[in-house]
């Protein structure tokens, strides 16, 4: 799948990549929302209706990934509200042997995420994952989430890569078409970003169904 002779530098997503995007789907979709009807005496699912039009309003922007931002919005402490079920932050399955192979190689290893600091800071407490990857970048330093227009240009001016030699692997489809209109030659596409939800439709994408896939020997 992956010609690693070909590859210099790897480019890894956060949620959904290299951790099960269970946590983050249960936090939005069930545990906010309950917290959000009780602050504001609704039903579950007036609460989610609400929260739902709010979120598709800064869907795609740096809004949308800000905990920050939500906290401010909602009148609502999301960093101590993920807390409550940070139990449930799972790095994926062959991440950690992955990282480790692919450093041994000598390639070089970043984080590019659109999650703010205060969400990095919960899951690299948990996760240590950290240790294995030489750069984190986090797209709120940048200006720009990672599927709007001009990201990558502005990403190239912080970092040196040839996009030629250049694996990204992410499970935003979004995100992936952006890259490649920059010219990132080696694109994947995480197959079921959450292990309790169904695969997704990788379109044209090479669907990555595990790391084990493209661990090198």
């Amino acid at each position: 799948m992956i010609r690693w002779s070909e590859i210099d530098t790897v480019l890894l997503d956060m949620d959904g990549t290299l951790l099960d995007l269970h946590f983050d789907n249960h936090f939005w979709r069930d545990h906010l929302p309950r917290r959000y009807a009780e602050k504001h005496g609704l039903t579950l699912d007036a609460a989610r209706k609400q929260l739902t039009t709010k979120f598709q309003t800064e869907e795609g922007t740096l809004n949308w990934y800000s905990t920050a931002y939500w906290s401010r919005t909602l009148e609502l402490d999301i960093p101590a509200l993920k807390q409550e079920v940070a139990h449930l932050i799972q790095v994926r399955p062959e991440v950690r042997p992955f990282l480790l192979r692919i450093s041994e190689l000598g390639k070089r290893v970043l984080l590019v995420t659109n999650a703010h600091h205060e969400s990095l800071q919960i899951k690299m407490a948990i996760t240590r994952i950290d240790q294995a990857l030489h750069q984190i970048h986090s797209t709120h330093d940048i200006g720009l989430a990672k599927e709007q227009p001009g990201f990558w240009e502005k990403f190239a001016r912080q970092e040196t890569f040839e996009p030629a030699r250049t694996l990204l692997v992410d499970d935003n489809l979004d995100v992936l078409r952006n890259a490649r209109r920059h010219g990132i030659r080696h694109l994947l596409a995480i197959h079921q970003p959450d292990s309790k939800a169904p695969p997704k439709d990788c379109a044209d994408f090479t669907p990555l169904r595990r790391f084990g896939e493209i661990t090198p020997e």
